[in-house]
């Protein structure tokens, strides 16, 4: 198979939750294989250096301010996106976040924002882009990013869990209702991965975390979920769709980094 059968170049992409961590990466790496790629965050102040980072390594990006939670202002994002792009055929669902605490300590307002932002945030911003891909006729790529929390059960962590489990079966969905129209819909699944979030999730430094290693016993990295989200938006994967990619290293327990953070 021809490698740029891999490649995203001349894509107009779309990444959400791109300021940071597991989004950035992959904004980046989309930026540097000559997709154009519009990035969006909650903070303008947060996204717009991501941007700039993208074009002064010579690629094209559109940063922003976008809160997913919110319809209209997705809906917005996605016009600038086509005005300034021509149009949207590539879509990474990546922003997300959570807390950790047990079921009965979770509010109601608790829960409703981490199902909100998963969620109801890969809702919005799959319906506004979905439309367009099926008028345009062209067919399209979307990519979720769920969880392995979504495809098992983990303490604390039950609003979370459930949003992205439902993200799976979205994908699993939508694979199925719009295949007729040429779009793959695809999901990753990402294991613990050292981003600035987790970091603040466990309560621990970045520099903390066990170093990049074997796949036998290290946590992972952003570029490692880059690597499938970028396999799955490619040529590469035009016979996959309704499909969630575990992307998590060895899944032993007691053979991990759980064991050197102490979380088992």
């Amino acid at each position: 198979m021809p490698t740029d059968q891999f490649g995203v170049e001349g894509r107009n992409a779309i990444v959400t939750g791109a300021s940071q961590g597991i989004g950035r990466t992959i904004a980046e790496r989309f930026a540097a294989d000559g997709a154009n790629v519009a990035i969006c965050s909650r903070s303008q102040e947060r996204i717009d250096p991501v941007a700039e980072a993208i074009r002064e390594d010579g690629g094209t990006a559109l940063a922003v301010e976008c809160n997913v939670r919110d319809p209209e202002a997705v809906e917005a994002f996605v016009a600038a996106t086509v005005e300034e792009f021509g149009g949207v055929d590539t879509l990474v669902n990546n922003a997300g976040g959570e807390f950790l605490a047990p079921f009965e300590e979770i509010s109601e307002n608790g829960w409703k924002s981490i199902v909100d932002l998963n969620l109801h945030g890969t809702f919005h911003c799959t319906q506004a882009v979905g439309e367009r891909m099926r008028n345009d006729g062209s067919g399209g790529r979307i990519v979720n990013v769920s969880s392995v929390n979504g495809q098992h059960a983990a303490p604390n962590e039950s609003h979370y869990g459930a949003a992205k489990a439902a993200i799976i079966r979205l994908t699993e969905t939508l694979a199925t209702e719009w295949a007729e129209h040429d779009i793959r819909v695809n999901c990753v699944a990402p294991g613990l991965v050292q981003t600035p979030g987790v970091a603040e999730t466990l309560g621990i430094a970045e520099d903390d975390m066990p170093p990049r290693g074997n796949v036998d016993r290290r946590i992972g990295h952003t570029e490692d979920v880059a690597d499938v989200v970028q396999f799955l938006a490619s040529d590469a994967a035009a016979f996959m769709t309704g499909e969630t990619v575990t992307a998590k290293g060895v899944p032993r327990p007691g053979n991990s980094f759980e064991t050197d953070l102490g979380l088992e």
